[in-house]
């Protein structure tokens, strides 16, 4: 086993779609950043990518590579399973949590692990979503932006089981 720690936190602006777990959450503001700024899904890639020594998102999708404006992070992690596999690594778990005054997450925190499950190809119950807020302190607390925070767990696979 092998474990990896991410976080992510993007500023929230007016004109873009609030996307989370890759959830669109009906909201003001979106979170600014040159894919749709997924921060909950980029904290898990972060995770992972730790977890299997293989660096972090930035050094697989630059935000000066223009393949990946206003990509989906979903993608984006579907790729790093594709990078994860091929080191003959597969998730175990991934326990996170969304830092963020505003807006309620709990009625999308279903629907944020399922697409989450899917796009690391694990079943649903190895995805821990959690949200909170601040109390109204720091920049989530005052609403200029949103945080997440994860933790993986990744296990090689057996030569020879095909998994």
């Amino acid at each position: 086993m092998r474990f990896g720690i991410g976080y992510d936190v993007h500023r929230l602006v007016k004109g873009r779609e609030l996307i989370l777990g890759g959830v669109s959450v009906p909201f003001e503001k979106g979170l600014d950043g040159h894919s749709d700024a997924d921060v909950l899904a980029h904290a898990i890639m972060d995770a992972l990518l730790g977890a299997a020594g293989q660096g972090d998102i930035g050094r697989h999708f630059p935000d000066t590579d223009a393949r990946y404006k206003g990509i989906s992070s979903l993608a984006l992690l579907e790729r790093v399973m594709e990078i994860l596999g091929a080191d003959g690594y597969q998730v175990s778990n991934v326990d996170c949590v969304v830092v963020a005054q505003r807006p309620k997450l709990a009625p999308y925190i279903t629907r944020m692990a399922k697409n989450l499950a899917e796009a690391m190809r694990v079943p649903v119950t190895a995805v821990n979503v959690k949200a909170t807020t601040t109390e109204g302190l720091g920049f989530a607390g005052s609403g200029e932006g949103i945080a997440a925070y994860a933790v993986a767990g990744i296990k090689k696979v057996p030569e020879g089981t095909g998994q």
